[in-house]
C-alpha cells in the first residue's frame, strides 16, 4: 500500500499537530487521533472480523428463524401439498446456494490476504535489497585507505 496519504496511522508531523490540536480543542477528540495514530494500521483487521462475525451471527438467526417459522414445523403451510413440497425444495435450493456463495466469499478473503501477503512480501523483500546495496555502498566508500602525506 502507498503511504502518501497525509493523514495516516503513523507519527507524522500532519498527525501529531492534529493530536495536539484535538486536545487543545476536546481532549476527547485528541486522545481518538491518539488511539488512530497507534492502532489504526489494524482497522482492516478489524473490520473484517467484525464483519465475519456479524455474518455469522445473523446466519445463526436466519437458521433459527427457519427452524420455528415452518421448515420442519406446520406453521406456514398452505394446505396445498404440492405447493409445500415446490416451497420446500426452492428453500432447500436457496440454502444450497447460499452456503456455496458464503464457500466462494471465504476462499475469495483467503485469496485477498494471500495477495496481500506476497506484495507485502514483495516490498519488504525490495526494502531489503535496497538497504543491503545502500550498506555496500557505505562498506565500498569507507574501506578505500585515505593516504596521508
Amino acid at each position: 500500500m502507498t503511504q502518501s496519504a497525509l493523514i495516516r496511522p503513523a507519527w507524522t508531523p500532519a498527525t501529531i499537530a492534529l493530536m495536539v490540536l484535538g486536545f487543545m480543542v476536546f481532549w476527547p477528540l485528541g486522545l481518538a487521533i491518539l488511539a488512530y495514530i497507534l492502532w489504526g494500521d489494524r482497522l482492516n483487521e478489524f473490520k473484517s472480523e467484525v464483519n465475519h462475525a456479524t455474518d455469522g451471527f445473523f446466519k445463526s438467526c436466519r437458521r433459527s428463524t427457519n427452524n420455528y417459522y415452518g421448515r420442519s414445523g406446520a406453521h406456514y403451510r398452505s394446505g396445498n401439498v404440492a405447493f409445500d413440497e415446490w416451497r420446500e425444495q426452492e428453500l432447500d435450493r436457496l440454502d444450497e446456494e447460499r452456503r456455496k456463495l458464503d464457500e466462494m466469499r471465504e476462499e475469495f478473503d483467503a485469496h485477498m490476504r494471500d495477495l496481500r501477503r506476497a506484495r507485502d512480501r514483495e516490498e519488504f523483500d525490495a526494502f531489503m535489497k535496497s538497504r543491503k546495496q545502500s550498506s555496500e555502498k557505505s562498506k565500498k566508500k569507507s574501506s578505500v585507505p585515505k593516504t596521508t602525506k
